[in-house]
């Protein structure tokens, strides 16, 4: 048995340190806030209920495995996208439906969008059996060449998109898929668009309540697994002895001895401070921060006719936008708008007859206050955007609240608030994140910031990881053969 600490309690350290204490580890777990779930967190005032991180679940099996049991239910429509010229794409989670949906808005399409959806779960297939079965080692081998060439290596997520469709809209919405890792769909690799095979493979999902229920769940499992849990508890360092990790420091003052220390925090946060590492953390500079958000919390009057659960309002040059983004690193003056309204299918999150709308934009990560524009600034651009778009909330509003990038960095660390630590750039980008072995012996990183990414899935995934590579470390270090 060895002793295991874990440093944050982020989806992706819950799961870890679940997995190693049903193994038969001893688990500590120390998170900064008063609560567990990282980014999978909420705000409530005056009877609404806002998601401050994700909004849809895909891949719902991940978490039942685990012993998650809050209830789920599946989105009817996934999403409502508006482009500039006013049109619609509504997408269905059935991949037919989807088709008809794609000639309705561009006739003649609706063919292309099935090759797509073919590419896409052959992507998905080849990136299950390597991507996310483990980090890429060399001690994994080397990839079927299958498997590299149903990746479509050497392409962007536009290049994708190109090779799919000729109407410029759909293109847009392909590099859609790229945000959802927070890079730029010009240079981020074509890899990411696998994201429709999960969509419209195994749907999108929402929790009654709040997908922070999901926290919940795993918490109180935590707790059944007999992992040592302490909330409001800062760890301020990683302790060494020689090339080994020894345990960690608390803000307290306390040091907490433990054999393998795995850190869900990101990478930028474990080399820049908790165990400093300036060759690494120029690495993680070089490959540039993903992008950040920025969102406006608004409490609705009255209910807003045919309004879906999740819409996307597109912008009209996309690679001014993202050249805004990731190049002059300034919020876009055009941007692309995601309304997430969950009281559509969910009443009970606002006051009867009432609206909980999250307003989310994509921005740079940094500090805003270098930004040529202020947040309150930019929070009425956002909602003058808004209602040229045919969303005017004028004499609707209760209160907006805005979450900036530094809200994130200060809240969860995140480096200037990257909501994904980095971006990916370039085809290889995917191999070139932070590993989940750290440089010393008992050293792990889980979280968005770390292989194999960002999202519930994948963070789920990276604690599932994470805990298979402590049981096969542990055993020699530790001199036991755990259950």
């Amino acid at each position: 048995m060895a002793t295991v600490s874990v440093v944050g309690g982020g989806v992706g350290g819950m799961v870890a340190a679940l997995l190693l204490a049903r193994a038969g580890h001893r688990v500590r777990l120390d998170e900064r806030l008063d609560r567990l779930g990282g980014k999978l967190a909420e705000r409530e005032r005056d009877g609404f209920v806002f998601s401050l991180g994700p909004s849809l679940l895909t891949l719902p099996e991940i978490f039942q495995r685990f012993g998650v049991s809050c209830e789920l239910r599946e989105l009817a429509e996934l999403c409502r996208y508006r482009f500039a010229d006013a049109s619609e794409l509504r997408a269905h989670r059935d991949p037919d439906a989807m088709a008809a949906q794609i000639d309705r808005l561009a006739p003649g399409e609706g063919d292309a969008w099935r090759a797509f959806y073919r590419w896409a779960s052959a992507c998905l297939d080849a990136s299950r059996r390597t991507f996310f079965a483990g980090p890429p080692t060399r001690r994994s081998g080397r990839p079927r060449l299958g498997d590299l060439a149903a990746v479509a290596p050497g392409r962007t997520v536009d290049g994708l998109a190109r090779r799919f469709f000729r109407d410029p809209r759909l293109r847009q919405y392909v590099g859609r898929y790229a945000t959802y890792a927070g890079s730029d769909p010009y240079r981020a690799p074509a890899a990411l668009a696998c994201v429709p095979a999960i969509e419209h493979g195994d749907g999108g999902w929402y929790a009654p309540g709040g997908l922070s229920r999901i926290a919940d769940d795993l918490a109180r499992l935590l707790v059944d697994a007999g992992v040592d849990v302490h909330t409001g508890s800062e760890v301020t360092k990683v302790l060494t002895a020689g090339s080994a990790v020894s345990g960690v420091a608390l803000a307290s003052g306390e040091r907490v001895r433990a054999d393998a220390v795995v850190v869900n925090a990101d990478a930028a946060a474990l080399y820049g401070r908790l165990l400093p590492d300036r060759r690494r953390l120029r690495r993680i500079a070089r490959l540039g921060p993903s992008s950040s958000a920025f969102l406006l919390l608004a409490g609705v009057r009255g209910r807003t006719a045919g309004l879906p659960h999740h819409s996307v309002l597109f912008s009209a040059d996309p690679r001014r936008e993202f050249g805004d983004i990731f190049d002059r690193r300034v919020p876009p003056r055009d941007p692309t708008i995601h309304i997430g309204c969950p009281a559509v299918d969910d009443p009970a999150l606002a006051p009867p007859g009432e609206e909980n709308w999250t307003v989310q934009v994509n921005v740079p990560a940094g500090d805003p206050d270098r930004w040529p524009v202020t947040p309150d600034a930019y929070r009425d651009h956002v909602l003058e955007t808004l209602a040229r778009r045919g969303h005017d909330l004028s004499g609707r509003l209760r209160f907006v609240e805005t979450f900036t990038p530094a809200d994130l960095r200060d809240r969860y660390g995140a480096w200037g608030g990257a909501i994904y630590g980095t971006a990916y750039r370039g085809v290889l980008a995917p191999f070139r994140r932070p590993g989940n072995r750290g440089p010393r012996r008992g050293l792990y990183l889980v979280g968005g910031s770390a292989h194999p990414g960002g999202g519930l899935p994948l963070v789920a995934m990276g604690g599932r990881i994470v805990a298979a590579l402590v049981q096969e470390d542990m055993p020699v270090r530790a001199g036991v053969r755990t259950p």
